[in-house]
């Protein structure tokens, strides 16, 4: 059962490296074609260990591991936007490998029961408009969009949406 091969927890430094190796095989799936090649490539970049180190220790990082190995991570904390939600998850995302079969639920689930944790009710998420398995993710979870705002790639411009779970 892969269940009980999986866990949600924590992450600790040592997770850095596999944080940045995950951070960069999900964003290259989820975002190549969206984002700018050069802007995504420079983001990538930017997440090395040493980025996710510095992270980690802030805390609001979660990992989520089957057989020991990080294959998803989530980020969160204090709502970066007050519209009706204290809590924000910042980012979510799952080795596109483990996508589809109920990992992401898990830690998702765990992120906002954390965020609940250090932030009070309400929980808001941002996805890009374009990325429709996030989106659809969301909305499986039970967000509701109420907010549509624009990120800036030079001048490239990407509409998101903000995606709010009351309570």
């Amino acid at each position: 059962m892969i269940e009980s091969r999986v866990c949600v927890r924590a992450a600790n430094t040592s997770d850095a490296c596999a944080l940045a190796d995950v951070h960069a095989e999900a964003w290259r799936t989820a975002y190549q074609g969206l984002i700018p090649h050069t802007h995504l490539r420079n983001m990538i970049a930017r997440r090395d260990s040493v980025w996710w180190e510095r992270v980690i220790v802030k805390g609001g990082v979660l990992v989520l591991e089957f057989e020991g190995v990080a294959q998803g991570y989530a980020t969160y904390g204090p709502s970066r936007l007050s519209y009706r939600a204290r809590g924000e998850i910042f980012e979510l995302y799952v080795s596109p490998v483990f996508q589809g079969g109920g990992l992401g639920k898990r830690l998702f689930m765990t992120a906002r029961a954390a965020a609940r944790r250090i932030a009070g009710d309400g929980l808001i998420v941002w996805a890009l408009e374009d990325n429709a398995l996030a989106r659809q993710f969301y909305e499986r979870m039970g967000g509701e969009p109420v907010y549509r705002s624009n990120e800036w790639f030079g001048q490239v411009k990407l509409p998101k949406v903000a995606y709010l779970w009351r309570g």
